[in-house]
């Protein structure tokens, strides 16, 4: 595998071999932010596993830039064989974003936005939660590629605590994260394969009812330790313990 101090930059599609182009924002990015020149080295990622090192032939430059690449090497990594989903409630300012950067970098595979009753943010439907969930969605990207991920999480459309129940019947193991409670998290069995969901509640809490309503549905509350984390930092930090606890890091 190639230097992993190269910078990654996402195209819809990533060829085993020969000469490819890489236009549009990301482009831009390379050209004008970057400053990339020809002769130096990028690595491109369709956020789905395929990656390649590339060497930059030229720079178009301009109001629409273009690079035009030859592929040096092709690989593909393949998912985890434990997945790790986080519904994050949403939240006000950018801590929202804040909790989506820090758990991409985490290595999370996929991002659940939750309307919890405590929510300050609501995300109504319209104009403005497709804004919010795009800049979301935005910062999956990006945080992917400053982490050097081969994989880019996928964000869905925010739910509701009763779709979130539903969602938590189908998974191996499903965890919120309470700081009130006995249970650890170094006390659950953990899976080796499958889908793990970290619940992680608004900066008020997450109510009673939504705690009894996610446990009727099989999800266990548990701890991560003695101190009480922000929804922003939390599912961070719950990732690299199951990292550190199961084979994804291995």
């Amino acid at each position: 595998m190639p230097d992993t101090t190269l910078p990654v930059f996402l195209a819809a599609t990533v060829p085993a071999a020969g000469r490819t182009t890489l236009d549009g924002e990301e482009a831009r990015h390379a050209a004008t932010v970057r400053r990339l020149r020809a002769g130096e080295r990028l690595v491109l990622s369709d956020g789905a596993g395929a990656m390649a090192r590339c060497v930059v032939d030229a720079v178009q430059a301009g109001r629409d830039p273009l690079l035009t690449l030859s592929v040096e090497e092709h690989w593909t990594e393949e998912p985890p064989a434990l997945r790790v989903h986080v519904a994050q409630a949403l939240a006000k300012g950018d801590r929202g974003e804040l909790a989506v950067e820090l758990a991409t970098e985490a290595g999370v595979d996929a991002i659940v936005p939750w309307r919890a009753t405590r929510s300050v943010a609501k995300w109504e439907d319209g104009t403005r939660g497709d804004k919010a969930l795009a800049r979301w969605r935005a910062t999956a990207r990006a945080a992917a590629k400053q982490a050097r991920r081969a994989h880019v999480p996928d964000v869905t459309e925010p739910v509701t605590t009763a779709e979130l129940a539903g969602l938590v019947t189908t998974m191996s193991l499903a965890i919120v994260l309470e700081s009130d409670v006995a249970d650890r998290l170094t006390d659950l069995p953990l899976p080796d394969t499958g889908d793990i969901l970290l619940i992680v509640g608004p900066e008020g809490g997450i109510t009673d009812d939504e705690l009894a309503t996610l446990r009727d549905a099989g999800a266990r509350a548990v701890r991560l330790g003695t101190t009480v984390l922000r929804t922003s930092t939390a599912a961070a930090v719950a990732l690299g313990a199951l990292g550190a606890l199961t084979s994804r890091w291995h």
